[in-house]
């Protein structure tokens, strides 16, 4: 046949298929998010995601030695108290969960990249991500519960800080707390579309944050929308957010796609503990390669427009880029 274009000139070996791949993506995008708890000697597996642990603080640098051997040098800190009140007070407290545990990290491992969430459901006891008037979350009154726990986090050692609590106005909360307070510099990750999604089963096994009733769909995005999630990180972007994150990943790649493409920020996008349970539960019936999934997965999503995944997998990713069998 007389073809002058043949596209599979370009995938006939591995070298070239390598040289003209259009999503790359190395080490030093991922972040991996870390569950530390309350108390002594702990590394306790999680049930819903096997693999993942809860570590107490003096554990935790175990853990974050395995993170520099990996080569991954970004985490995620989400904190589980011993103790929890309607106010969430052990989100702020000076020797809180999280707070103390910057402090171990940044002794031990002061050149890792230290990233914290910010929300109130791990620390309250009825587990919304806010401040209750009656049976609904009052959203002005969080806004200053939160600001105290991203400063107390910043004072604590944090490099960035992360509100996932999608409560109106509190990037500029935020920012206007660090800026007022000597942190100018501190950038904030915004969880600016973050859906009500199913996919977040397994993690609030894993940080008990279950709600003690209703839900969180008054807060939270529906997921039938996609406009709405470009007039949350629009918003976000007008407050003063340094990064823009979608969440879920694996579901939502048109959200990521489109969001990309409208604002000039690092987008991130979060593959959470429904994915990661999925894979891992699929994988140990013999359904699927769970690296090959593993490595479509992210490459799915870097290719949507990420530039930054948080990922359970951030370990075994790393390993594979390593490896060369994704880059």
């Amino acid at each position: 046949m007389d073809m002058i274009k043949r596209p599979r000139r370009l995938r006939g070996n591995e070298a070239i298929r390598k040289m003209v791949r259009e999503t790359r993506i190395d080490k030093s995008s991922l972040i991996y998010p870390l569950f530390v708890i309350d108390g002594e000697n702990i590394e306790e597996e999680i049930p819903s995601m096997p693999g993942q642990y809860r570590f107490s603080v003096d554990r935790l640098p175990y853990e974050l030695e395995r993170l520099t051997k990996a080569g991954v040098e970004n985490l995620m800190l989400f904190g589980i108290p011993a103790h929890k009140d309607e106010m969430g007070s052990q989100a702020y407290a000076e020797n809180g969960i999280v707070q103390r545990a910057l402090r171990e990290g940044k002794k031990q491992f002061p050149g890792l990249y230290y990233i914290t969430d910010v929300c109130m459901c791990e620390y309250t006891s009825h587990g919304h991500c806010g401040v209750l008037c009656g049976h609904d979350v009052e959203n002005d009154a969080t806004l200053e519960l939160l600001a105290k726990t991203a400063l107390s986090h910043v004072q604590a050692g944090a490099d960035m800080v992360a509100p996932s609590d999608m409560m109106d106005g509190r990037i500029l909360a935020l920012r206007r707390c660090l800026d007022g307070n000597g942190f100018k510099e501190t950038p904030i990750m915004s969880y600016a579309v973050k859906y009500a999604s199913a996919f977040y089963g397994p993690f609030r096994d894993a940080a008990g944050s279950a709600p003690s009733f209703g839900d969180r769909k008054s807060y939270q995005m529906d997921f039938h929308n996609r406009k709405e999630g470009m007039k949350e990180a629009l918003m976000d972007v007008d407050e003063g957010a340094d990064i823009i994150m979608v969440k879920p990943a694996l579901s939502y790649l048109d959200v990521i796609s489109e969001v990309s493409k409208e604002i000039n920020l690092p987008i991130a996008a979060y593959s959470v503990s429904g994915e990661y349970a999925m894979v891992k539960a699929a994988a140990k019936m013999g359904y699927i390669d769970e690296a090959k999934i593993i490595c479509e997965m992210a490459v799915s999503t870097y290719r949507a427009g990420a530039d930054i995944y948080l990922t359970y997998f951030a370990k075994e990713l790393a390993g594979y880029m390593a490896e060369g069998r994704i880059g």
